[in-house]
């Protein structure tokens, strides 16, 4: 009896282990799959995958929706890469439309995720899929889960084009403005899509700060000079250089 109920114990324990870690890896809930989003300015994209980027704030991250339009590919594997490992993309709001327009939920499609990828599998390779996700305030960074062509737009008022402050690769994209935002076009894309974005605003600002800081410097170096040169006329009016000779190591004057 007593063995019978430890095994029982033991089952009920390792059910609630299978649940928590199930909780912990586990996935995205029904509602974040199904959250609002508004996708169709970017369903009316010439491009195979098209991207909008908005900026973040000072206290949080940015946020992308994206459209994928698959060709003969049923499944994706959504991820990103750091300095160690790959790690799960998390996405919300995540819609699927058949070829004839025919609009899934995200909670009505296959979507598992582990530590280091999120699965989505869709009924038909050949539909459209769209979902969500975390920006960084001035960076982003997307593998190309579809290849073909690409274009992203990156927030309002921001751009890449200073090299200081600003990069995309890879290489290869075509750039335009439109409605005060920088969009990048790739007729292919096959690697990782990475963005370093900066707001054009903070480049007098930029500007300015360096010219003071040099302004101040400057008047520091005049201000120390001025005082090096005082003390030297100083020190020679009260006859304190004075040039030993070179055999002045024989001691004072008359003693040699």
């Amino acid at each position: 009896m007593n063995r019978r109920l430890v095994l029982a114990v033991v089952a009920v324990g390792l059910l609630v282990g299978a649940a928590g870690c199930s909780t912990f890896f586990g996935g995205i809930s029904d509602e974040e799959l199904d959250r609002e989003q508004e996708y169709g300015d970017l369903r009316d994209s010439d491009a195979d995958v098209a991207i909008d980027i908005d900026s973040g704030s000072l206290i949080s991250d940015g946020e992308f929706r994206a459209v994928y339009n698959l060709e003969e590919q049923d499944e994706l594997s959504l991820y990103r890469s750091n300095l160690y490992s790959d790690e799960a993309l998390d996405i919300h709001s995540v819609r699927y439309w058949y070829p004839n327009g025919t609009e899934l939920t995200g909670s009505e499609l296959n979507i598992d995720q582990s530590d280091t990828s999120t699965e989505v599998r869709v009924p038909n390779g050949n539909g459209t899929i769209a979902f969500s996700g975390d920006a960084g305030r001035n960076t982003f960074s997307l593998p190309a889960y579809v290849e073909g062509s690409y274009e992203v737009t990156i927030p309002e008022g921001h751009r890449t084009s200073n090299f200081l402050f600003g990069d995309a690769s890879p290489n290869g994209y075509e750039r335009e403005i439109v409605d005060n935002q920088e969009r990048l076009t790739w007729e292919e894309v096959d690697s990782t899509i990475s963005l370093r974005y900066y707001l054009t605003r903070d480049i007098p600002l930029f500007v300015g700060l360096v010219g003071t800081v040099a302004l101040l410097g400057g008047a520091g170096a005049v201000y120390y000079y001025r005082q090096i040169k005082q003390l030297r006329e100083r020190r020679e009016e009260m006859g304190l250089d004075v040039e030993m000779d070179d055999d002045s190591d024989n001691g004072p004057p008359g003693m040699g």
